[in-house]
Parts: structure tokens; C-alpha cells; sequence
């Protein structure tokens, strides 16, 4: 089997929740650093324009988005599962509240400047790349409003208590870990990992436990590669052939047309590909690049849009 790679970088809490989740599936995986911000030259030529991280390459095709990621874990390594309990609504509501709610709530706590996140991975950082950081993050978000820091901490002084109560288990569904457990710890990552943030989990024991079963899982094993070794390797692999294609509510686009895919919340950029399939799960587009060669670029069917091109 190809090894997985992962294009990531440190500081991102859905790259560490793609982390653990290699390490969980323990499988061995190829890592590759990739810029914070905008321009990532490689990573377009891979995905042709999606700039959200992490996303996972197995040769020449490429997956964006971590719900879907782990579907894909699960598949390269069904045990342990992902779902021990089952895939059920519960679950899925579950890590969607933490990947979307509870995450728009600890990142702007944990990401306040000279402190939490930024006292630990941006701490050298020049002024100037911080103002182009903040540029990057700003255009990534869109016309998302942003509320000020103590707004977040009011919500999470709520959430906090709800999540500690869900905790009765060593899980959230129980005594093994699934899906919705990496949805939650990476949303919480910001807020445990900082020394100086670690305090406002203090009052919530079966939180702070959880955390450290989930940081025991570790990453796995890992070696790094440059991001032109990946494109390489896409170059060299075929695809997938796409089984039992369908074009569900495709709003007139075809197999084989031109569409447009792209999320609907943050980092609204289009990826334009031949449409091969579009299931009640799964997008999947078809696209030649002059150095990654011809790949296929997949998402998940929830929280992206699909439209015509233009």
C-alpha cells in the first residue's frame, strides 16, 4: 500500500486531529510541510486551488477536508475504528459541533496575539509576517464576523460544562474512542495546550483527563518529504477509478462537465475539475496539473458547494 502523506503544518488543530488519527490507525505516513499562508504553490498544483489544512495524498488522489480524511483512514485501516458504537447522527452531530461551534470558539481564545498558540509556535515571528499572517486569516475567513476575545470565553464558560457532564465515560460514547473524540480534542487543543490557557480547563477534571488519553494516542510513525517528492509521486500514480458514479442533485452539471467545488463557510476558493461523481457523500473532480499530473481531487458532500463554473 502507497503510505498516506499528510500536508500539514504545527499549528494547525485540524492537521493535529489528522495527526492523531494516523497515529490511532497506526499506520505509517509521509509527512509534508507546507507554508502557513498563501501563496502554497504546491499544494495548488495538487488540489487546484482548496487551501484549507490538512490534506491527505495517497498517490494521486487527494482528500480534502478531515471528515473525510477519516473516512479514508478507516478504510486503509479498519481496526481500530473510527465507530465502535456504529456511525449514527448522534456521532456525526457530535464532531460537527466541535469542528464548527466549539472550534470558532477556542481558536480565537487561544490564538489572542502574545499569548496561547502565539506564545508558543509564532513566538521569533517578525512583526511584519504577523500583520501578513493576520492579512491571511482575514481574507480565509471572508465576511465571517469575528466577535471580541471575552464574547468567546463567555460562550466556552458554558460549553465547558456540557462537555465535562457528556464525559461520564472515558469518551463521549463510551469506553473506546471514536470519530466525534478527535473532533472534540482538536477543538480543545488551543485552550490545553498553552501553560497559560491550561487554566480555564482547571475546573473540568474529566476534561482534562480526556485530553491526556487522547494526547497518548500519539502520531504514529512518520518521515518527511519535501512537497516536491509529493508532487512527484502523484505524478508517477493513477488515480482511483471512481466506482459506481452517480450525479446527484448536480443542478444540471453532467459527468464528465466542468464544475466548481468549494466549502461554504471559510476559505471560499474554487477548484474547477471534470465532475466524476457527486453521491449523498462524496465529490469527487478530476484535474491535470503540468507537475502533479492528472489527480483526483475528493470531498465530502456536506459543507461544500457545487456549481457551474463561472
Amino acid at each position: 500500500m502507497t503510505e498516506p502523506v499528510l500536508h500539514h503544518y504545527p499549528v494547525s488543530p485540524f492537521a493535529e486531529k489528522a495527526r492523531l488519527m494516523l497515529g490511532f490507525k497506526r499506520l505509517a505516513w509521509q509527512s509534508v510541510q507546507i507554508p502557513l499562508i498563501m501563496p502554497k504553490p504546491d499544494v495548488v498544483a495538487l488540489t487546484g486551488g482548496y487551501r484549507r489544512t490538512p490534506i491527505l495524498q495517497v498517490g494521486a488522489d487527494i482528500y480534502c477536508d478531515t471528515a473525510l480524511i477519516a473516512r479514508v483512514l478507516e478504510r486503509l485501516a479498519p481496526s481500530p475504528s473510527f465507530f465502535p458504537q456504529g456511525d449514527s447522527y448522534a456521532l456525526r452531530a457530535a464532531a460537527h459541533f466541535a469542528d464548527s461551534t466549539l472550534f470558532w470558539n477556542t481558536v480565537p481564545v487561544g490564538f489572542q496575539p502574545g499569548s496561547g498558540m502565539m506564545k508558543i509556535f509564532f513566538k521569533d515571528a517578525a512583526p511584519d509576517y504577523l500583520a501578513a499572517f493576520g492579512k491571511d486569516r482575514s481574507a480565509y475567513r471572508s465576511d465571517a464576523r469575528r466577535g471580541p476575545a471575552h464574547e468567546y470565553r463567555a460562550n466556552l464558560a458554558g460549553l465547558l460544562g456540557g462537555i465535562e457532564a457528556q464525559l461520564a465515560a472515558p469518551y463521549l460514547f463510551g469506553a473506546a474512542p471514536c470519530y466525534a473524540d478527535f473532533s472534540l480534542y482538536h477543538a480543545l487543543w488551543p485552550l490545553w495546550l498553552p501553560e497559560d490557557l491550561r487554566p480555564m480547563l482547571a475546573p473540568y477534571p474529566r476534561t482534562l483527563a480526556f485530553m491526556d488519553r487522547m494526547t497518548a494516542i500519539g502520531h504514529g510513525r512518520s518521515s518527511e518529504i519535501t512537497s516536491t517528492d509529493a508532487l512527484r509521486l502523484a505524478n508517477s500514480s493513477k488515480p482511483e477509478s471512481v466506482k459506481n458514479p452517480v450525479a446527484l442533485e448536480t443542478n444540471g452539471i453532467v459527468l464528465g462537465a466542468q464544475a466548481s467545488v468549494m466549502p461554504i463557510d471559510t476559505g471560499l476558493d474554487p477548484v474547477i475539475g471534470e465532475l466524476l461523481t457527486a453521491s449523498a457523500d462524496e465529490i469527487i473532480v478530476r484535474r491535470a496539473d503540468s507537475r502533479a499530473g492528472t489527480v483526483h481531487v475528493h470531498f465530502p458532500r456536506f459543507g461544500y458547494q457545487l456549481n457551474k463554473p463561472g
